[in-house]
């Protein structure tokens, strides 16, 4: 069967459905195809389920430490079947909600296996029939085939003990002992979850620091919180060897230094990284570049090197954030529109889940740096807002970085609680380029967290009234 169309797009995660939702929007035919799951990676086996599963942990936690606040309670227990269940209720919500938005704006969704063939064709092998569908486009083909997961040659997974986030968040019972190769985002807020449901936690990261790229007084706070739960974390560390025993649990070798621990447990995540999926879809054969790592190099605008042919999301490269793809979608789907617009956003912020949060947008001391800008750091701890006294929750901090010159924010860094959600308004200050004095000056809602920025941005030009100035 043929079919002709302005526009296909390739995958149907957070850039993908995106994309094909603007384009209709606008008036093109469109047909977006999915080969597993609309939503991707990020709503299927990612942002979303992994999400749930550290809500559901964080509240087993403070049931179980209710005592604290005066709330006894007993016999306290974990029914993690239950709780996978609610986990897939909620993914599988927000999937329907995808295919009925893909519906009502008139996109076509084809369930299959694609591989490009010309600029403008594409071959679509279809999941339920293994039919084999043309889809031919008079514009454009968007590819926003996502990421994987890198596997380590001598650990393959095997879906059980060895396993990779997409099956960790499907676990059917909490792992006795569970040892994360990889102090990433992954492996960190996973690893969480099942350290607060009841698991012996061993985290390994090969590089000096965790969470590598995040600013390092951050990264501090959550690693010293993971320590005080009981979890070992192993830095400067590298898995040599993994041994299945009989009794089928896993004996993990880990060079430290000069030294060598081993480390015994009853599943192992591999957690290591994410390499975009660029190949084996047929980009090469009609002359699109991607690199060695399957990456696709594109302008702001998401043109590869082949006119008719875009990218966006991760398959483009780093960083692998959903809503970074999202918005490279809308921007894709003007440029094929014929609209002049292009990716020129200033920040895109990011969040991790772990315990307590850490976000970010704009630039890290480092990068201030090593671009030659003069920063005053302000800085205020959760430890001296009420409101975060009031709900149990003060480990952290904010911490802002302001041009000495313009007076404008340059980075936003918060370790702590609802950073994921404080870090909005930090992304717009810096989007919209205003000044830390605009800032520092505007009323913020008391008590609240979100006074810390206020107050953070005030430190930072000597003027704080709850810390002390320097």
């Amino acid at each position: 069967m043929t079919t002709t169309l302005d526009a296909v797009v390739l995958g149907g995660g957070p850039g993908g459905y995106v994309c094909a939702i603007r384009l209709a929007q606008l008036g093109l035919r469109v047909a977006c195809v999915e080969q597993e799951n609309v939503g991707g990676t990020c709503l299927n086996w990612g942002c979303i389920p992994s999400k749930a599963l550290i809500a559901a942990a964080h509240t087993y936690e403070r049931t179980l430490h209710g005592a604290n606040i005066g709330l006894r309670t007993q016999h306290v227990e974990l029914d993690f079947g239950v709780t996978q269940t609610w986990k897939n209720g909620i993914v599988g919500k927000l999937t329907n909600g995808i295919r009925q938005l893909l519906k009502a704006n008139g996109v076509t969704l084809v369930e299959g296996t694609a591989r490009v063939v010309s600029p403008r064709s594409v071959d679509v092998t279809t999941t339920n029939s293994d039919q084999h569908e043309t889809l031919h486009v008079s514009r454009a083909i968007v590819v926003a085939t996502g990421a994987k997961t890198v596997e380590i040659a001598f650990m393959p997974m095997d879906g059980e003990k060895i396993i990779g986030a997409r099956e960790a968040v499907n676990l059917g019972t909490v792992p006795k002992r569970l040892c994360v190769v990889g102090g990433g985002v992954i492996g960190l807020e996973l690893g969480t979850v099942y350290k607060k449901l009841g698991s012996e936690l061993t985290i390994v990261e090969a590089l000096p620091q965790l969470l590598t790229g995040i600013e390092s007084d951050c990264t501090q706070v959550v690693e010293r919180k993971l320590k005080k739960s009981g979890a070992k974390v192993l830095k400067n560390a590298r898995v040599v060897r993994c041994d299945r025993l009989d009794d089928n649990s896993l004996l993990v070798s880990v060079q430290v230094g000069a030294t060598t621990e081993t480390i015994p447990c009853d599943t192992l995540l591999l957690a290591v990284g994410m390499r975009p999926r660029g190949k084996e879809i047929g980009l090469e054969q009609i002359g699109v570049t991607v690199l060695d790592n399957g990456t696709i190099p594109v302008d702001i605008q998401g043109h590869t090197n082949i006119d008719g042919v875009f990218a966006i999301g991760d398959v483009t490269g780093p960083p692998f954030l959903a809503h970074r793809a999202s918005k490279q979608g809308e921007v894709v789907a003007e440029v094929i529109a014929g609209h002049n617009v292009s990716c020129d956003w200033k920040a895109i912020p990011a969040a991790v889940f772990t315990d307590p949060e850490i976000a970010s947008v704009g630039l890290t001391t480092e990068r201030a740096k090593e671009a030659g800008i003069d920063v005053r750091v302000g800085k205020f701890a959760f430890a001296a807002l009420g409101r975060a006294n009031a709900m149990g929750e003060s480990d952290g901090f904010i911490k802002t970085l302001v041009d000495v010159k313009s007076h404008k924010l340059v980075g936003v860094h918060i370790v702590g609680p609802s950073a994921s959600d404080l870090i909005a308004e930090a992304a717009l200050a810096i989007e919209t380029g205003i000044t830390a004095e605009a800032l520092a000056n505007t009323i913020h809602a008391h008590p609240t967290l979100a006074e810390g920025l206020m107050e953070s941005t005030a430190h930072a030009l000597g003027r704080a009234i709850h810390a002390i100035n320097r």
